[in-house]
């Protein structure tokens, strides 16, 4: 961490190219949904509250091509589909926690300021 932060996120580093898989809204929840163990995609959606079906599966597509999930078929009738971290993606529960805390705990500041700041706009 002794490199000044322009050069850790140079557009061919590693750091950057992690930052972009995982700094989607929908990536930090579908990996927090996943935390408790593997999920079909109707119970991710439900669990995602506002992510459209689409929209989804884009982000599982992108996960799974990124090495932190994985995608179980079953041979049923009707066929299951579900999906659970990898090794890779389970090392994100503990950044994620951390970042859903501070959420939680900064969120309505950030929601007041955000209106603080929209008020003084229209002033």
């Amino acid at each position: 961490m002794n490199s000044p932060a322009g050069i850790m996120f140079m557009s061919d580093c590693p750091a950057r190219t992690a930052i972009e898989v995982i700094a989607n809204k929908w990536t930090v929840v579908t990996l927090y949904a996943l935390a408790e163990g593997p999920k079909r995609h109707s119970e991710l959606v439900a669990l995602s509250g506002g992510i459209s079906r689409k929209v989804l599966t884009q982000t599982l597509r992108r996960l799974q091509s990124n090495g932190l999930i994985d995608r179980q078929r079953y041979a049923e009738v009707p066929p299951r589909v579900e999906y659970s971290l990898t090794p890779l993606g389970r090392t994100l529960q503990a950044p994620i926690a951390m970042l859903t805390e501070w959420a939680q705990t900064y969120g309505e500041a950030l929601v007041d300021f955000q209106e603080s700041t929209a008020a003084n706009q229209t002033n």
